[in-house]
């Protein structure tokens, strides 16, 4: 067996969609697919990361990120455990350098940290020896979002991305979940286009490699697949959309519009979803809905997330094979 026939995971933590390469993402999905086969077995759990602590570090409020990754770890059997702003010391004053460094001498492989502060995920990385998740800081990045989102859509394009287009809807401006499907999805060859208020595109989304529109009904023809983005009034200034039911009008997706879409065109959703402001009802309960598929795939491709980087020396695949357990 010659050396191109195998790959190796090569990255200490994951904090970013931008320091994968193709082969990264590649690789990935299909180890979320071979642990996507664990999660529909009757029991489903293997030994994989027995001995091993995955701390989850959310200092922003979440359901289906934190509690995926916290059965992700628990399937493949490494302790858990979980800390909030709520129940820390952060509450009295505490620094982020001084919350980690006391995590980090309870001797976690992996920390799993979201945060309101873009580069939060960075800075611990930097601070500690340990591998860190990103599960989302502050507008920046949401990579393993994206990452599922992808695995999602993946497995809906009978795993056919080049030549596919995809819209995102919403909230771009406020998005960390758009910032980083737009990377991952252009890098694998999805044609992406933006539909957003003015007021909530970001500041230089010029340089994007998307296509923008104002008009819901022009964006949505002839598209693959439709992404729609929660609202973030949490993170908007007061002003930028002084009418939420004008909003609803223009921006909430509708079957009228998935009408103009391409036949067996899917749609998404990072959740939790408004409905009615964001997505009508029929279309989130429709056939063409893949949020739950969204939310399962969250907990497969988080599986291969702590996999790749609690095990040590860095795992190495032969190309073309699915991974045993």
């Amino acid at each position: 067996m010659s050396i191109e026939d195998r790959y190796t995971w090569k990255h200490r933590h994951l904090l970013d969609v931008t320091h994968l390469d193709k082969d990264d993402v590649t690789h990935l999905l299909d180890l979320a697919a071979s642990f996507q086969e664990i999660n529909r077995r009757p029991v489903r759990k293997v030994p994989t990361l027995k001995g091993k602590t995955v701390v989850l570090f959310f200092a922003e409020n979440s359901t289906r990120t934190r509690t995926s990754f916290d059965i992700a770890g628990k399937r493949l059997s490494a302790d858990t455990y979980s800390l909030s702003v709520a129940g820390s010391s952060i509450n009295k004053g505490e620094t982020l350098k001084d919350t980690s460094l006391t995590l980090h001498a309870m001797g976690p492989d992996v920390i799993v940290i979201r945060h309101p502060s873009s580069g939060a995920a960075a800075y611990i990385a930097d601070l500690l020896p340990c591998a860190v998740v990103n599960a989302g800081d502050g507008w920046h990045a949401h990579p393993t979002q994206a990452l599922l989102d992808c695995f999602s859509l993946r497995e809906a394009w009978e795993n056919r991305f080049a030549g596919r287009t995809l819209l995102i809807l919403g909230d771009i401006s406020h998005s960390r979940v758009a910032r980083s499907n737009v990377h991952l999805l252009h890098m694998l060859g999805v044609k992406v286009r933006l539909c957003s208020p003015r007021t909530l595109l970001p500041a230089g989304v010029e340089s994007w490699p998307v296509e923008v529109f104002s008009d819901l009904g022009r964006a949505v023809a002839d598209v693959d697949a439709v992404m729609c983005l929660r609202l973030q009034l949490e993170r908007q200034q007061a002003g930028l959309l002084p009418d939420l039911t004008e909003y609803s009008k223009r921006f909430c997706l509708g079957t009228k519009h998935l009408d103009k879409a391409r036949p067996k065109a899917v749609v998404l959703h990072p959740g939790p979803l408004n409905r009615g402001l964001e997505i009508a009802d029929d279309v989130a309960d429709s056939k063409a809905s893949l949020v739950l598929d969204q939310v399962a795939a969250g907990v497969a491709i988080r599986m291969a997330v702590l996999y790749l980087l609690a095990v040590s020396p860095p795992p190495s695949f032969v190309r073309g094979k699915e991974l045993v357990l």
